[in-house]
């Protein structure tokens, strides 16, 4: 579990990824298949993907990665450790 707590004398910001602090988590799974199911399921809860024009390979074509945000401006990074060959 990772608790970050952040005040401004008891005024709560919005996130900003270029502030001081967690910029984003990320995670491996296990496939290709996982990350597209996780990737599907998480717009179920108010995640959407970042760069969908760029799916799955935003980061490079050796990279297979879902790159999501919240409403809230949080990231969160899904890595498939066995990603398929890309074409």
């Amino acid at each position: 579990m990772i608790r970050c707590d952040a005040a401004d004398h008891g005024i709560l910001r919005q996130h900003d990824r270029r502030r001081p602090g967690l910029n984003h988590l990320a995670f491996h799974v296990e496939d290709a298949a996982i990350l597209e199911k996780l990737t599907a399921d998480a717009a179920q809860h108010g995640w959407h993907l970042m760069l969908p024009e760029r799916h799955p390979y935003a980061d490079g074509a050796q990279h297979y990665a879902a790159y999501l945000e919240n409403d809230d401006g949080f990231e969160v990074e899904l890595v498939a450790i066995k990603s398929p060959e890309r074409n």
